[in-house]
């Protein structure tokens, strides 16, 4: 079952969306303004989020681009009365997937929420753990705001590692997100592994990239760190 929130302040219409989405098996909850969306969201993962643009307390983008600086990857589908491309624009800008321009017929929203939810977001800005943290515009990591110094193969793995954390990643599985169906002998992936931990982990505490055995390898703190 879909887990959704929805972030609207117009009753009738969120009441109209939640029940459509009871409909189709889907759970919902709803906030009436941004920042009651944003507890909701920093509280609880959720499948995908449905934001209208313009709430009270902080306004549908400024949450959605909260959201990217937070490293929250969540697919987000928006909401507006707006229909111009400068407002389509704006909207991808703060880190929106999709866009559905108000009124809207029930059937597509589904469609869209379901399509949307097969996926983590591409828009997410910065991703974390612990002291870790990845700038993916500019493609570099920090430990303790310290620079890591990764070839660019070791910084896709980083972030693989780092989407799936802290559950763990196969090594086929490595190897098809960074070279596809043009793979090097599995002695490149060893290779970029062991300078990835020397890098996350060789200067810095606690140890964050861990060997799960018969599973691959993961990004996560240890029970006792956690």
């Amino acid at each position: 079952m879909l887990n959704l929130l929805l972030v609207e302040d117009d009753i009738d219409l969120a009441a109209t969306i939640i029940d459509y989405f009871e409909l189709e098996s889907m759970q919902c909850d709803h906030a009436t303004n941004g920042l009651a969306g944003l507890h909701f969201i920093e509280q609880q993962a959720y499948s995908a989020l449905i934001i209208d643009i313009n709430l009270p307390k902080m306004d549908g983008l400024t949450l959605c681009n909260t959201l990217r600086e937070k490293g929250i990857d969540t697919p987000v589908l928006m909401l507006t009365a707006r229909d111009s491309l400068d407002n389509k624009i704006e909207g991808f800008q703060s880190g929106a997937d999709d866009y559905l321009v108000k009124p809207f017929a029930m059937a597509e929203l589904i469609v869209r929420i379901q399509t949307l939810s097969k996926r983590r977001s591409g828009q997410v800005k910065k991703l974390r753990l612990a002291d870790l943290e990845i700038d993916l515009a500019d493609k570099k990591a920090y430990r303790h705001n310290d620079p890591l110094k990764l070839s660019p193969t070791a910084f896709r793995i980083l972030d693989v590692l780092l989407r799936a954390s802290p559950n763990p990643v196969s090594r086929h599985q490595i190897m098809q997100n960074i070279w596809g169906d043009d793979q090097p002998d599995s002695n490149s992936l060893k290779v970029h592994i062991h300078h990835l931990r020397k890098q996350l982990d060789g200067q810095h505490s606690p140890k964050l990239l861990h060997t799960v055995q018969g599973q691959g390898f993961a990004l996560r703190l240890s029970k006792e760190h956690e």
